[in-house]
């Protein structure tokens, strides 16, 4: 990373500018970000931030216009022209959405060289051939989003533009990638929290994590990252089974999501914990002696506990470093694996898709369904015919 001191005046300024979105913005990356962001930039994530965009919104647009000022420096010598011209989006669709039968015959075909180059030599490109469709399709989105911020046309919703994505994305064909190789159903939940069994303080948050992300639908790292103790409220117990009232009684408490991926802060969502959950998480606010604010925080080496929240990007890390503990490999897991987990451990045992998906608060049936479809593929007789 260069060091503030070394950056020019202008890169200066944009980064102790940034300092004011340190709770939103990879901070880690803030020097990189003032080198390649402009003034305009910067002023108009000020603006967003202001105007209440939320964190994980804010936070891909900025990743997002980081890299398309990259790459057009990259490609054309220059920063972004606002308002950009259909020419350059469709140079950025060449770039980055292209056949690769194609490309083995025509080197020229793609990204160029010294583009590709460039981009890698800056840390902005990492993975090879053509990207994946969502991303392309998500920066140009937001792009056009930027366009309308800053009162301009944009070509991004041109028929020439929408035709070149689909014809683009139909020959570049790269397999859509799971945000989680495996999911966290049960039985790894189980495995996972195996490695929490200690005494010590991060066992004790480690286990709540899990607990809570898991059981209240799969919550998003981001959301369980930024849980506050302001958000739950204690519920009355509730008989472990619904059917049968003097079944033995658990205790729930209910989390108020506020703002979340697919709803806003002023909508009324909540979720419920109920049993094994509520207890891990009581432990672990009693142990840490959390009065108020972030719920799961930082744990240094001599049991110090932190007053800021823990990133989303350390809750990830905290389940790899779990997979890892229960002897399973981390490379096959990722934080997003306890959402798609919970909703595949869902269809297992019956629960109905608008259950399930009232906990989840998964807005998309057909995003939700493909965990269901998944389990009933695998638990089903129609791939068991030549056993």
């Amino acid at each position: 990373m260069t060091d503030i001191v070394t950056l020019g005046g202008s890169e200066n300024r944009r980064a102790l500018q940034l300092d004011a979105l340190a709770g939103i913005l990879p901070m880690e990356r803030r020097d990189k970000l003032a080198t390649i962001l402009t003034d305009d930039d910067v002023e108009t994530l000020r603006h967003l931030a202001k105007e209440g965009m939320g964190e994980n919104s804010l936070r891909a647009l900025a990743s997002d216009l980081a890299y398309l000022e990259a790459w057009s420096i990259a490609a054309t010598g220059s920063p972004l022209h606002w308002p950009a011209p259909e020419a350059l989006a469709l140079k950025f669709v060449a770039h980055h959405l292209w056949d690769p039968a194609r490309r083995a015959e025509d080197s020229s075909h793609g990204m160029p060289a010294d583009v590709d180059e460039a981009l890698r030599a800056g840390d902005h490109l990492r993975s090879d051939g053509p990207h994946a469709s969502s991303t392309v399709k998500r920066r140009l989105a937001h792009w056009a989003t930027l366009h309308r911020w800053k009162g301009l046309e944009s070509p991004l919703g041109t028929p020439t533009i929408r035709t070149s994505v689909r014809l683009a994305v139909r020959a570049s064909a790269k397999p859509r990638r799971r945000k989680s190789k495996r999911a966290v159903t049960r039985d790894i939940l189980d495995r996972l929290i195996a490695t929490c069994q200690s005494d010590r303080l991060a066992d004790t948050r480690d286990l709540a994590i899990l607990l809570v992300a898991f059981a209240s639908g799969g919550r998003r790292r981001s959301e369980v990252a930024r849980l506050r103790l302001e958000q739950l409220s204690e519920e009355g117990d509730v008989p472990l089974d619904p059917d049968e009232p003097v079944s033995p009684r658990l205790p729930c408490v209910a989390i108020a999501l506020g703002r979340t991926k697919t709803t806003q802060a002023d909508e009324d969502a909540r979720v419920l914990l109920i049993g094994a959950p509520v207890v891990a998480l009581r432990e672990w606010i009693e142990r840490a002696n959390i009065k108020k604010g972030a719920v799961f925080r930082a744990i240094d080496r001599w049991e110090a506990i932190d007053d800021r929240a823990l990133t989303p990007q350390a809750v990830n890390l905290i389940l790899k470093r779990r997979c890892a503990m229960a002897g399973l490999n981390p490379v096959e897991f990722s934080a997003h694996g306890l959402r798609s987990g919970y909703l595949t451990e869902a269809a297992r045992n019956g629960v109905a898709l608008p259950a399930a998906m009232r906990q989840s608060q998964h807005r998309s049936v057909q995003q939700a369904s493909r965990y269901y479809n998944d389990a009933d593929q695998a638990l089903g007789k129609a791939a068991r015919l030549a056993i």
